[in-house]
């Protein structure tokens, strides 16, 4: 698995693992790979104290830091002027389907909490990724950075290679590798429609090839339906030189999910990990909830833009999340999910990937 991905970061395998959670990114990071953790969502002292915290459970290694530059992300507006700034009949769908379900209302105190913290869409915008961006460089194992849904301003590109840190970008076609490239990044993730997330709609064994094929001899990671040691060959057969996965890890112990919503991805099938705009107004491939299913009714409104329908849904999500109405939540799932079929370590996960693409060149040999 040595190459020049490897070389790159000085890590031992070119598995690169992104998740919300901060222990997920140190258990991927202590197995060999490289850890890639969402920044964007964080408030700057949290973001500090969590990296903080990487840094002494990493032992010197290197991690990702993932961020979010939206090429259009529209208005961002504080939660206290939300009723003011959405649709009366969005905000009414919204309330009547959680009313209906017998969600309870926020308690006070959460609802001053999201007053506080940033508005829905902030770490979407410039401004906010460059508040990101202040604490990463900060810290020296934080050693790459990628973009999730745009090529990154060229300013930030040189700005970061100044500090000795890489920069990469997720493309969901050659023409967003093309522009990423452009930019000055040094390495480009291709993501297949079959990824969790925001997704474009190619899907991997297209995309794949093309990208690599487009910015050649730039190197590229394969993303979108990852799981296995075999995907990990398939990606290196087309010319891809590491993988990029999230969904794999959800079903591990140490990931962010509840034991009851564990539960479901473990439960759920391949076609169940569905795309749609609700959550946050953009393509997103979440598991099909009740929630889902409510939006895709008849009756249901056409979700808003970026990042009106983010303040729409942001206290409906919080209230389904405190009161673990499982039936309702779906999280962000690609369709490897099908693939998670037990509880496992975070390291057992890596071992058999490993493993895996072992015996699948094995096979191949013979």
């Amino acid at each position: 698995m040595r190459n020049r991905i490897t070389e790159m970061f000085g890590i031992e395998i070119p598995i690169f693992g992104f998740t919300h959670k901060p222990e997920v990114a140190i258990e991927i990071t202590n197995a060999g790979g490289m850890g890639a953790l969402a920044a964007s969502y964080y408030q700057p002292e949290e973001l500090e104290k969590i990296l903080t915290d990487m840094d002494a459970k990493t032992g010197g290694r290197p991690y990702c830091i993932d961020v979010l530059f939206a090429n259009r992300v529209g208005q961002v507006v504080p939660m206290s002027e939300r009723l003011k700034a959405l649709p009366k009949a969005h905000v009414d769908f919204v309330e009547k389907v959680l009313d209906d379900a017998g969600i309870p209302s926020l308690p006070p105190e959460v609802e001053a909490e999201m007053l506080r913290e940033k508005p829905p869409g902030h770490g979407h915008t410039e401004e906010g990724v460059l508040e990101v961006l202040e604490i990463v460089v900060r810290h020296p194992q934080a050693r790459f950075v990628l973009s999730a849904m745009g090529a990154p301003p060229a300013y930030v590109v040189d700005r970061l290679h100044s500090r000795g840190i890489k920069v990469g970008a997720m493309a969901g076609s050659a023409e967003h590798a093309r522009k990423h490239v452009e930019a000055g990044c040094d390495l480009v993730v291709a993501q297949g429609s079959e990824a969790g997330g925001h997704t474009g709609v190619i899907s991997s064994m297209v995309l794949w090839p093309e990208v690599v094929d487009a910015i050649a001899p730039i190197p590229v990671l394969a993303a979108g339906g990852v799981g296995s040691g075999r995907h990990i060959a398939a990606a290196f057969a087309l010319g891809c030189e590491g993988v990029w996965c999230g969904t794999i890890w959800l079903g591990a112990s140490e990931s962010e999910l509840t034991p009851e919503m564990r539960k479901k991805f473990i439960a759920a099938k391949s076609q169940d990990a569905i795309q749609r705009k609700y959550d946050t107004g953009k393509p997103l491939r979440v598991l099909r909830s009740k929630w889902t299913d409510a939006w895709d009714a008849p009756d249901a409104p056409e979700p808003l833009p970026l990042a009106s329908q983010k303040l729409l849904v942001a206290p409906a999500l919080k209230r389904l999340e405190l009161a673990n109405a499982v039936d309702y939540m779906g999280y962000i799932s690609g369709q490897i999910v099908g693939r998670i079929k037990k509880e496992q370590r975070i390291s057992e996960i890596m071992s058999e990937m490993i493993a895996d693409y072992e015996n699948a060149l094995t096979r191949l040999a013979q």
